[in-house]
């Protein structure tokens, strides 16, 4: 019975922690947010999206204008977006997105973390070319015609479209754009009025690494130190 309870304890306190870090990614988006283009909404698409993905989080209304409201206090951090570059273990390249306060702070925990995990931090361009810079879309499926909004979408930048299932198991439908064209497509699935999941840039490979199941646990293990770094927003990597 106490095993069962430690276990469970367990599995709560990390689904806290992933739910800690997911809010405090979130937030930072919505001050950066509010900080380029302003509280309003209906004028700020990148704070629209940055509440889109809050909410898809099931971060509290409370804590979304919490967030706004410490954007626009004067005491507010400023947060630069950072990517750094390298490789994890065999060969797969890593693009580390972050956001960060103090980037004196950041780059030596990112270097930490690559040299604790076997991997190499690299210098701006060590992996970037082997990446696409694109705008992602994850909307809802039920109810779309998808060959119509395919047809739709082309003339707004669509580059590719299929299906996808989220971290919860739900069916998505995954839109893909040039990074250049994000507004554009924003705007015309805001105006199809789709449910949207998330979205944001993502960088996805051009090509792939293979590696067996137990690099791929190496690897991993990499990924999920540098996730959870409170300055790293997000990693991507080429492993197939």
């Amino acid at each position: 019975m106490g095993r069962i309870f430690e276990t469970r304890k367990a599995t709560m306190f990390a689904r806290y922690d992933r739910m800690a870090k997911a809010f405090t990614r979130l937030g930072k988006e919505i001050v950066i947010a509010v900080k380029a283009g302003g509280p309003d909404v209906d004028t700020n698409p990148q704070l629209r999206r940055a509440i889109q993905n809050a909410r898809s989080e099931n971060m509290p209304k409370d804590k979304i204008e919490n967030a706004i409201k410490r954007a626009l206090g004067p005491d507010t951090a400023d947060y630069s977006e950072i990517n750094y570059e390298g490789y994890a273990p065999h060969g797969v390249a890593l693009m580390v997105c972050a956001a960060t306060d103090n980037p004196t702070r950041t780059i030596a925990n990112i270097r930490v973390h690559f040299n604790k995990g076997n991997g190499s931090l690299g210098t701006s361009g060590t992996v970037a070319w082997k990446f696409e810079k694109m705008g992602v879309f994850r909307v809802d499926p039920e109810g779309v015609d998808v060959e119509e909004l395919e047809l739709e979408l082309i003339d707004h930048g669509l580059e590719e479209m299929g299906e996808g299932t989220g971290e919860k198991g739900e069916d998505q439908l995954v839109i893909r754009c040039p990074f250049n064209d994000f507004g554009t497509m924003q705007n015309a699935i805001e105006a199809r009025g789709l449910t949207v999941f998330g979205s944001g840039a993502e960088y996805i490979p051009t090509s792939t690494t293979e590696v067996t199941d137990e690099q791929a646990d190496e690897v991993l293990e990499l990924v999920a130190r540098l996730e959870g770094d409170d300055d790293v927003q997000s990693v991507f990597h080429d492993m197939a």
